[in-house]
């Protein structure tokens, strides 16, 4: 029973299935048609121009940025993103760009903190302020969701100071699931979303990076340079056209689990403060005799892992592999735990 993360899922024997029925060609020539297929309906759904089929998140994140700025410009986003403390270092690796990072809440800013952060432009001394990366649901915020409103006025005022808008939605569908917001109006207003098909929706590899036909036409020369580009990929974007037919509404599932595990522990008095349980995340403090190594060890004897991500926090995702019956366990498990 591995909570540690949603990364962990394995694919499906439908999925599988899938895989071994796909047909495919040479992606680098742009004729592998599973691939093209997954990226056409994933451009449809969000109401985007184009798509680029990638191995992984990071390295559609790291394109977006290469390609919405240039070596010096500053790329403002929460000091709790994953582009900026989980990708090696590469906005300045890749892109020769600098970081802004902005506290914000729970790892969400605001169109008043993008305000506060931009760079005048006629100020040399400064770097160039450029871009805006907003991730949704925020991994590091106990997968909380935006609210749309908040993303309508920071889109604003990206207009007000002509910064590109990108999206790290490396679990974006559990935000749409979450809120009820049509995919479609992300794709109206963000300038780049990168979205992850193999966390939430199951899928052994993969990340699609949406943005404009211009965008996707530059994006895809970064991807080669970066060593993306890859052959007969329609048997892992095979896995990525099943997922969208059969693993999003279930994404409901991993959401109740959570809540579940979350309603266990909140009755224990070792537990302490716990991040509001929006998705299919959940990060909270232990305290007491518990440690979160200790915490995490305890669980380990009863066939469960989790993971400690700080000297007070615990953090539990749940995910496609993870059945009813494996919460009810895990939920006696903490009962026990008094």
């Amino acid at each position: 029973m591995d909570f540690r993360s949603d990364t962990f899922t394995q694919p499906t024997p439908p999925m599988l299935e899938a895989m071994l029925k796909a047909p495919t060609g040479d992606d680098v020539f742009g004729e592998d048609p599973s691939v093209r297929e997954l990226e056409a309906r994933m451009s449809a759904l969000f109401d985007m121009e184009a798509a680029l089929y990638c191995p992984s998140g990071t390295m559609s994140n790291q394109i977006a940025i290469k390609v919405h700025t240039r070596p010096g410009d500053e790329v403002i986003c929460s000091s709790l993103a994953h582009v900026y403390i989980y990708e090696g270092g590469g906005i300045a690796f890749n892109s020769g760009a600098q970081a802004r990072p902005i506290e914000g809440d729970r790892g969400m800013i605001s169109a008043a903190d993008v305000a506060a952060a931009v760079n005048p432009t006629d100020d040399d001394h400064k770097a160039t302020t450029s871009l805006v990366c907003l991730e949704n649901t925020s991994n590091r915020g106990g997968g909380c969701c935006y609210d749309w409103d908040e993303i309508l006025r920071i889109r604003e005022t990206c207009n007000e100071h002509n910064l590109r808008l990108h999206l790290d939605g490396a679990r974006l569908f559990n935000a749409l699931l979450a809120t009820g917001q049509p995919a479609a109006d992300y794709g109206r207003t963000f300038d780049s979303i990168s979205v992850c098909l193999n966390k939430g929706l199951g899928c052994p590899i993969g990340s699609v990076l949406l943005g404009s036909a211009a965008f996707i036409r530059e994006a895809k020369r970064v991807r080669k340079k970066l060593g993306g580009g890859m052959r007969q990929a329609g048997y892992m974007a095979a896995t990525g056209i099943y997922a969208l037919d059969h693993h999003i509404d279930r994404l409901a599932e991993d959401h109740a689990h959570a809540k579940t595990i979350a309603a266990a522990l909140l009755e224990q008095s070792f537990v302490g403060h716990m991040l509001p349980v929006e998705t299919n995340i959940l990060i909270f403090a232990v305290h007491g005799d518990w440690t979160p190594v200790k915490f995490r060890d305890y669980l380990a004897k009863h066939g469960i892992r989790v993971m400690a991500i700080s000297p007070t926090q615990v953090r539990i995702v749940t995910h496609l592999g993870i059945t009813a019956d494996m919460v009810k366990h895990t939920v006696e498990v903490i009962r026990s735990m008094s």
